[in-house]
């Protein structure tokens, strides 16, 4: 008799990461990815990594980084539209006030992006590019008009075609990518001053919680209303454009146009906003998955269509948006491209990192920089919890920036700085210890490297603060309470300390 044993996939072995190009521009990574159909192009890889972790044993994957391109992480202020280059993370948008006016519903949509350390890394093109219905930021950027910068190589010389995010997916994680093809630029059209538009979400939980069903929608009226995204009623204003993207309903994110034809040319007032709302939950046709079932969806898009109306009736719509949310980084480091430490690594070539201050030097081996940092660095205090970047276990901070380790490829670290638990020297090690917010101790390196991470950012954080900062971070024995009092404490200390 023979007995069958099934695994769960982080215990699958999957595949790992092979030779690995860093390319110092476009034309180059291009030329690459047209030489080498095989190869995958990698920016932040938080879904890369997951992908390849979670699919069967085979071959290693050959990457290119982009991560070393000049300005390809850049925000620019272009003529008709803001331009996010390919390489933009979330926490880039989170942290720029002129973006979070100018497209309030994709600022809304990159903070509900998993956990500051997820947002330290994903990038917006990848969010694209994986095209998962469920992924939010396609929502927010549908509705508000932008379009996708596609480039390839043709005879040796760069060609780029503009797609419409609309038009930019085909099915179920399928785009209209082309083989060789990069995404090199995202274009948002700014909100004028007769728009106004917001972005929500339904989820199972606050925070690391994947959409149930997300929205973003963005009315043109006939008048203006001041500033984009500062609260101002939109009472007796008339309705002269429209524009509702659903996702987490359908295999794709879709425009409702029936939403548009039933409010343009109506006053936005209750009634319309109860229609309107009918009209939107009425034209989706749902589907059941192990989050939700397609009747609580359907009823789940009738309230956020009509609480997300009635925020732009009466202003509101921007006042969820939290004072100074903290992104746990040194916010510019975000934007600005790596060095070409070595252009090629092989899986046994060596790579260099300055773990806690020491400069350490062994083999990449096609691992996390988790694995790397354990086994070649001897900083064993960072631990795997969940193999899925969802638990925060494995927090450390890469040239100071919070990082899930377990989705960093470690080539990526070549030449950086990574800080483990092991090298803090920080107030909140010893309130950790004060206020017994350490029970097993599994999850406490993490929590420490991030608290440690937060207090330098914002040394008097709000319970707001607090929250927002460690929900990267999951506890499964102590509780919450003694680890946002330690966190509260080492503020304290920190504050006595300047004065």
């Amino acid at each position: 008799m023979t007995t069958e044993f099934t695994v769960h996939d982080v215990q699958r072995i999957g595949r790992k990461v092979g030779t690995v190009r860093r390319p110092s521009s476009i034309a180059d990574a291009l030329e690459l990815l047209q030489a080498n159909p095989d190869m995958r192009a990698i920016a932040g890889g938080t879904d890369l990594l997951l992908d390849l972790q979670r699919g069967s044993d085979g071959p290693p994957v050959d990457l290119v980084d982009l991560t070393a391109i000049e300005g390809f992480g850049a925000i620019a202020d272009e003529q008709h539209f803001l331009r996010l280059g390919g390489g933009v993370r979330h926490n880039q948008v989170v942290s720029n006030s002129a973006l979070i006016g100018a497209a309030l519903p994709l600022a809304q949509a990159c903070l509900e992006v998993g956990s500051p350390q997820l947002r330290n890394r994903a990038t917006i093109a990848g969010n694209l590019a994986t095209a998962s219905p469920a992924n939010d930021t396609i929502s927010a950027l549908m509705a508000l008009g932008a379009s996708v910068e596609l480039s390839s190589l043709t005879s040796g010389e760069i060609e780029q075609r503009v797609v419409p995010v609309d038009a930019f997916f085909t099915g179920f994680r399928e785009t209209v990518l082309l083989p060789g093809e990069l995404i090199t630029a995202i274009q948002v059209p700014r909100l004028a001053a007769n728009q106004r538009g917001i972005w929500v979400k339904l989820g199972l939980r606050k925070a690391q919680a994947i959409s149930v069903v997300h929205a973003g929608i963005v009315l043109t009226f006939d008048r203006d209303l001041g500033a984009p995204g500062r609260g101002e009623s939109a009472l007796g204003a008339t309705v002269t454009d429209a524009r509702l993207a659903i996702g987490s309903v359908a295999p794709t994110v879709r425009l409702v146009p029936e939403f548009a034809e039933d409010l343009i040319g109506s006053v936005l007032d209750r009634t319309s906003i109860s229609r309107a709302a009918n009209v939107a939950a009425e034209a989706v046709s749902p589907i059941s998955d192990g989050r939700a079932t397609a009747e609580y969806r359907t009823a789940g898009v009738d309230v956020l269509i009509r609480r997300s109306l009635g925020a732009i009736f009466d202003g509101s719509h921007d006042s969820m948006w939290p004072e100074n949310p903290p992104v746990l980084s040194a916010a510019e480091s975000l934007a600005t491209a790596a060095p070409v430490a070595t252009p090629t690594v092989e899986p046994d070539d060596e790579i260099t990192v300055a773990v806690n201050g020491s400069s350490v030097t062994a083999a990449a081996g096609g691992a996390t920089l988790l694995d790397w940092v354990r086994e070649a660095g001897g900083a064993t205090g960072s631990k795997e919890g969940c193999a899925e970047g969802e638990c925060g276990a494995c927090t450390m901070l890469l040239n100071g920036d919070a990082v899930m380790s377990c989705l960093v490829t470690a080539v990526q670290a070549n030449g950086a700085e990574v800080t483990t638990v092991e090298g803090l020297d920080h107030p909140i090690q010893h309130a950790f210890i004060d206020e017994f917010a350490v029970q097993c101790g599994f999850c406490i390196p993490g929590f420490l490297v991030s608290g440690a991470r937060l207090l330098d950012e914002i040394d008097q954080p709000s319970d707001d603060q607090i929250s927002l900062g460690l929900s990267g971070n999951l506890c499964r024995c102590t509780g919450y309470y003694p680890i946002v009092d330690a966190v509260k404490a080492a503020a304290v200390e920190i504050r006595g300390r300047h004065d």
